[in-house]
């Protein structure tokens, strides 16, 4: 199933395009040259021949492998997948170039439906995998080191044993998946197709939300408005497809004897329950300390009495409403990647170079960034809305950070090189880190300073703080949807109760504020997934502090991390940086860093 990952990231653009230069677009060949290119049709008439003959070959038949005969079955395997995440790459990411195109929607879901149809007779391998006896395995792990290469992978899936169905009950999930994707797109397609009017004019979600980094506050106050208006026009949509997601995955949570609605997302990212909770509540204990002390120095810079929740993404008053065209922020970022070690600027150059990120907007596009693995034997592609904002340079330096880790992680082989959403954000988020530093050091007076350290503390807010108020909000809604339908106005009140929790004193909300839950995509496509980023972010900024700390061999460390993909737990990847996320105290680690550079904001205010 194609899941594209939209990075839950604040709308920080300015309207018109002017003066960018000549933006980039993807050039989809390297996966297809065509919807009905004959390379693709051979590869679908491939996948259905070889599900059918690797069902034929091993159903029933795994326990009976030796080493050598389970090492040829998961490459098939292994293959098979790379076939159908080929596919599925190139329509979805033909699909989101234009959401609103009738066409490019039935594209993708008739290749859904046909690779779903095509993959449900292996749906035996993992669960005759997970009947086999743990000594028997482990004799034939120890026998074969090209085979013990997957023993991740087997954990993984062995990690499920215990919720596993019926193998025909896992066909019947299998199938019903197309179902669940139908609500994603209606979610998709409904957000991509919502018009928004400000002063007369027509825009689309994204350049609706880049009004709330406007300098002039009476045009954030109309955006949110008007964003609150359109959002309450349809809600009923939005809540129905938060009530029939919730409940299909309680329904199939509670059929697999899942403890909590979060395990199975803990299980996918191979990390503790407690570990979530220790970063979870490090973050909550911190609001004071973070969220609410920079907003109320935020609120003064203003010069607002009480601010609305127009001004949390307010640009300073004395910030510099200048725009960056797209060859400069080509150059920032790989002038700040190429310092930290040059291996990293050459990884980076082809996605300015081959089609391989798509920056400007357009009707019907998707709104957000994201970089797509796609498969390994192709490359990553990166999806932004660039219209020229400094932040707009991070968030390119956010997902080339992961294009470079997706590349990197490919010489795993298909099942090795995912990351663990966990882990996932780690290359991106220091790419940030990285181009932040270098526009610090860039930075002519104490002013620019400011601004800078100002518009860095609202990311990693953004990151740390309102990513885990989302998932505090996500544990809400399915708890509360345990005990029945939902109304629009019981998720408002629980979208609320974490809003104030987290923005603090310093703000007021206005009605209507109350319905923003309905335009988080990770909510409908990635349940849980948001704690990903707060947990990368905190990593990342202990990483950070070791490579301050001592800086000698840092890079090569880092290098290792990043190829070693899914191969690893979180526990290996950092043991060699001296750091434990299991560890209470790491997480303090990372948000003291965030808590410093509000003492320097601090400090330049005398």
């Amino acid at each position: 199933m194609l899941n594209l990952p939209f990075p839950v990231r604040d709308a920080n653009a300015v309207s018109g395009t002017d003066n960018l230069g000549d933006l980039p677009q993807w050039d989809l060949s390297d996966l297809y040259t065509a919807d009905d290119a004959p390379e693709l049709t051979r590869d679908l008439d491939w996948l259905e021949g070889e599900c059918a003959s690797f069902a034929s070959d091993y159903e029933g038949k795994l326990a009976t492998l030796d080493a050598a005969g389970l090492l040829e079955c998961i490459q098939r395997q292994e293959k098979i997948e790379g076939i159908a995440g080929r596919v599925m790459s190139y329509a979805g990411l033909r699909y989101y170039q234009m959401t609103t195109d009738a066409e490019r929607a039935k594209f993708m879901s008739d290749c859904q439906e046909a690779i779903t149809n095509f993959t449900t007779p292996l749906v035996f391998f993992t669960l005759e995998l997970n009947s086999l006896d743990d000594d028997h395995l482990n004799g034939l792990l120890g026998a074969n080191a090209d085979l013990a290469r997957y023993k991740p992978v087997f954990d993984r899936i062995r990690a499920m044993k215990p919720h596993q169905l019926s193998d025909e009950l896992e066909r019947f999930l299998h199938d019903l998946g197309v179902v669940g994707d139908a609500w994603e797109k209606l979610f998709d397609e409904t957000i991509a197709g919502l018009e928004f009017t400000i002063d007369g004019e027509a825009y689309n979600i994204e350049g609706t939300l880049n009004f709330l980094t406007e300098q002039d506050r009476s045009k954030r106050e109309a955006a949110s408005r008007e964003l609150a208006r359109v959002f309450n026009d349809n809600l009923k949509t939005f809540a129905r497809v938060h009530n029939t997601q919730a409940k299909e995955k309680e329904i199939i949570d509670r059929w697999r004897k899942m403890p909590t609605p979060q395990t199975g997302r803990h299980l996918a990212n191979h990390v503790e329950p407690e570990v979530v909770e220790a970063l979870r509540n490090a973050v909550v204990n911190a609001y004071p300390r973070l969220s609410h002390r920079y907003y109320e120095l935020k609120r003064k810079w203003l010069g607002l009495d009480r601010m609305e929740v127009w001004d949390r993404n307010a640009p300073l008053p004395m910030e510099d409403t200048k725009i960056v065209n797209w060859a400069d922020a080509q150059a920032i970022v790989q002038e700040a990647y190429g310092e930290f070690d040059p291996r990293m600027a050459e990884l980076s150059e082809p996605f300015f170079t081959k089609g391989w990120i798509d920056a400007p907007v357009k009707p019907g596009k998707a709104p957000g960034a994201f970089a797509h693995p796609t498969v390994t034997a192709v490359h990553p592609y990166v999806m932004l809305n660039y219209l020229g904002k400094p932040r707009d340079v991070m968030t390119l330096a956010h997902e080339l950070g992961h294009g470079v880790h997706q590349v990197l992680a490919a010489g795993q082989g298909e099942m090795l090189s995912s990351t663990p959403l966990t882990l996932a954000e780690t290359a991106s988020v220091f790419g940030e880190m990285l181009t932040f530093r270098k526009m610090l050091d860039k930075a002519k007076d104490d002013t620019e300073r400011k601004v800078l350290l100002a518009g860095k503390v609202e990311d990693m807010i953004n990151t740390v703080v309102r990513q885990i108020a989302f998932y505090d909000f996500e544990c809400k809604l399915h708890d509360a949807r345990r005990g029945g339908e939902l109304t629009p106005d019981d998720i408002n009140a629980i979208w609320m109760s974490v809003q104030g929790e987290s923005l603090g004193p310093a703000f007021d909300f206005m009605d209507g504020y109350e319905t923003f839950w309905a335009y988080i995509p990770h909510f409908v496509h990635s349940p849980f997934y948001v704690y990903a980023y707060a947990f990368g972010d905190g990593l990342v900024n202990a990483l950070y502090a070791v490579y301050e700390e001592n800086p000698e061999g840092f890079q090569d460390k880092y290098f290792d991390m990043l190829k070693a993909g899914g191969s690893k737990h979180h526990k290996e990847l950092l043991a060699p940086f001296g750091l434990d996320a299991s560890d209470p105290a790491f997480w303090d680690k990372g948000l003291s860093m965030i808590e410093g550079f509000i003492d320097q904001l601090e400090a330049i205010e005398g």
